[in-house]
């Protein structure tokens, strides 16, 4: 779960509460003072020690994969004119201790924290370690069904009605092209945390700049900064791409019949996922399902998400065989794929290529 806002004298919820953390191989580690520097090149980031800390009430999880999004967020605070750096400081202790004693978690839920002063802040422990690392990721707590693979980032402030100040989201541009470069990803992998979860954050004015901050970004890092575009399926939809959502669904524990056909126990499938991920329940497959569903295919994956991939191959005239185990021949037909759509022919199946491949 994630809860960032800390009006007046104390914290509180944010309206919508989300995140529960995934099961997966992790390597837990006992509390240490991380890196009290910049993390490689770019915006000086407070550590853990620095803006002063508690310790995590249990050992966090450093997971042994990196990354593969940037969720951007806002605190839902009050829009406070103090730009201090000691203010800065103090929203950092006050967020910990909110959901260190009320929510009882492990530590912050966030990697990173921005406030309206623009200072850049470490949020759960081992964060910054784990970027200026540039190979492994802190489990976190800050958007159900993406918390171990996306770096989750707190802009301090409510951007319902109004913009960042333009010097927070200058440090959030330097910060996201920071993770980029030592992870490796692509401008266009930086959401809002409504694309997954049923929420208002990061508001209505952020969330509007956030085509803008990819490709600011991209303008750094090079790339095309478009995000993934999906389709919205629902009951009485039928063909590939129906079949291609049935086959993920199973890829996450349902148990439908794989025939393209939306019907009421597709329908049923996709509010029961909804619920689990904390998306809006609709019944809908929009937005928030394809991006909670769309996990990364690549060599040596098997299993009905691979199924789902080789199908679509075929359907966009690329032949291959549906064997459910991504081998060289599959990896093969992504890039052919790839490259007739323009996409980075890296045999990989991220959520730009699984949406050209659904549209």
């Amino acid at each position: 779960m994630t809860a960032h806002a800390r009006p007046g004298p104390g914290p509180r919820r944010r309206t919508v509460l989300t995140g529960t953390f995934a099961a997966g191989a992790a390597v837990l580690l006992p509390f240490v003072a991380p890196d009290r520097a910049r993390a490689a090149s770019g915006p000086v980031i407070a550590d853990c020690a620095t803006w002063g800390a508690r310790p995590p009430s249990s050992p966090v999880n450093l997971l042994p994969t990196p990354p593969q999004k940037i969720i951007v967020h806002h605190t839902a605070d009050p829009n406070v004119t103090d730009y201090s750096q000691a203010h800065a400081f103090e929203l950092a202790r006050s967020m910990q201790a909110y959901q260190l004693d009320v929510e009882k978690w492990t530590d912050t839920g966030q990697h990173f924290t921005i406030s309206r002063g623009a200072y850049v802040m470490e949020g759960r422990h081992g964060s910054l370690a784990a970027l200026t690392a540039g190979t492994r990721q802190v489990e976190s707590a800050h958007c159900t069904g993406q918390n171990t693979v996306a770096i989750g980032i707190e802009n301090e402030g409510t951007y319902s009605t109004v913009d960042p100040r333009g010097v927070q989201y200058a440090a959030l541009v330097d910060l996201c092209e920071l993770v980029c470069r030592q992870y490796g990803l692509p401008a266009y992998q930086i959401y809002g945390h409504r694309d997954f979860n049923s929420t208002l954050c990061p508001g209505d004015r952020l969330y509007a700049l956030l085509p803008q901050l990819r490709q600011d970004v991209a303008a750094r890092i090079g790339g095309d900064p478009t995000p993934p575009l999906w389709p919205v399926l629902s009951s009485g939809a039928d063909g590939e791409g129906v079949r291609t959502l049935q086959l993920l669904l199973n890829a996450r524990g349902a148990a439908l019949t794989a025939d393209g056909d939306y019907g009421p126990s597709t329908e049923a499938a996709v509010y029961a996922f909804q619920d689990a991920e904390h998306a809006t329940p609709d019944g809908v497959a929009g937005l928030q399902t394809w991006n909670q569903l769309a996990a990364p295919a690549r060599q040596g994956d098997s299993g009905t998400a691979v199924e789902a991939l080789q199908l679509q191959l075929t359907a966009h005239g690329i032949p291959t065989d549906t064997d459910g185990d991504f081998g060289p021949g599959t990896r093969t037909n992504v890039t052919r794929f790839q490259t007739t759509r323009s996409l980075p022919a890296d045999g990989v199946v991220d959520a730009r290529t699984w949406s050209r491949l659904v549209a």
